[in-house]
């Protein structure tokens, strides 16, 4: 596939915008489109002294919640579960006894599988409480139970079920669980069975819990929050879990991201919902809804036209994997830093989506 000046249009604001930003060791960016005859895989910076690879795993962050979403999907389609399930259905009593005690009454029981993918169930996030201790105390652990346990102790719930949008990997820890309770097999088992596997993702694996396939000869890439490697910090992925811990190269997201649309994991009406049952999450900028873990911009005249509709998952660390209809464009990246939490949006939307559509009204 070769569109060389759509290409370019793309490709050297990447580069210039990584070369020039110091708190940016290393980017990676992939767009596809069989309708616009494009695809670029791209990489800039470094890895400690290596230089950045297309061919690296990296770790897009909160991305792999869509994976976990999506699993549960196929979980649904199964019959194993319903999305309107209580998920005291799937989970031992001491987890989810006193999980949201709110303005002193118990409202745990009438949680949801649905308020867990959709984020309102009201739960705290224990995340980066976590995180914040392993950082100062390298010797505390918590795995995904134990960080549930912990945060129903010393948190106090947000509001009640299905009342308010807060976004928290805590909901994805319970998925997570849920779908080990459901196959009988860890997190990381099932993911393989189900989503790589099928998909022959070779090189995807769950960072600390499963090795790939196939042996890389690239380093991973590294993420940061303000300076710190994530990857280094040892027992970082007991909590990162099915919250955002899975780890493959660009081309094996897209590979994930084009049998979605395709509905070659799930049916096209389950696709449907996970995407259009929604809420309003807010964003400092532009807005967004949110799905089952599938975030939408809002459609607003002139910031936000109808053309610029997009819809996908975002990484706290600069990361994005998201379907751009009206082009037919996949778009998946990263710029691996805290510091482009938002900024890689706005980088999605004008230096990669615009450019695709002027190529659309060229053609």
């Amino acid at each position: 596939m070769n569109n060389p000046e759509l290409k370019d249009r793309i490709e050297r604001p990447f580069r210039e915008r990584v070369r020039k930003d110091k708190k940016v060791r290393n980017a990676y960016l992939l767009v596809h489109s069989e309708k616009l005859n494009l695809h670029i895989n791209i990489a800039e910076g470094k890895t400690g002294e290596f230089e950045a690879d297309p061919g690296q795993a990296v770790h897009l962050a909160s991305v792999g919640k869509l994976f976990t979403a999506v699993l549960t999907g196929v979980l649904y389609e199964k019959g194993k579960l319903d999305y309107n399930d209580p998920i005291g259905r799937h989970l031992e009593k001491e987890l989810v006894r006193g999980l949201n005690v709110y303005r002193g009454r118990d409202y745990s029981g009438e949680i949801t599988v649905r308020h867990l993918l959709m984020q309102t169930s009201g739960l705290n996030d224990v995340f980066y409480h976590l995180l914040k201790k392993m950082m100062k105390d390298p010797s505390f652990k918590a795995g995904p139970r134990e960080a549930v346990l912990w945060g129903k102790e010393n948190l106090r719930p947000k509001a009640r079920p299905g009342k308010k949008f807060f976004y928290t990997d805590t909901n994805y820890y319970l998925l997570g669980l849920i779908i080990e309770s459901i196959t009988g097999e860890k997190f990381h088992q099932a993911m393989s069975e189900m989503i790589f596997e099928p998909l022959k993702m070779n090189r995807a694996f769950i960072h600390g819990f499963s090795e790939p396939l196939l042996r890389s000869e690239y380093p991973v890439a590294g993420l940061f929050i303000k300076n710190v490697n994530l990857l280094s910090i040892e027992g970082i992925h007991k909590i990162d879990y099915a919250g955002g811990s899975l780890i493959a190269p660009l081309e094996e997201y897209l590979v994930f991201m084009r049998a979605l649309v395709n509905q070659e994991i799930i049916k096209r009406e389950t696709l449907d919902r996970m995407i259009e049952d929604d809420v309003y999450m807010g964003f400092p900028t532009i807005g967004f809804n949110y799905g089952y873990s599938v975030w939408k911009p809002k459609r607003i005249p002139v910031l936000m036209p109808k053309e610029y509709y997009c819809w996908g998952c975002v990484g706290v660390t600069g990361a994005f994997m998201f379907y751009h209809p009206s082009t037919e464009s996949h778009i998946i990246g990263t710029f691996n830093d805290y510091s482009y939490r938002g900024r890689a949006l706005t980088f999605m939307f004008k230096r990669v989506i615009k450019p695709l559509l002027r190529a659309e009204r060229d053609s």
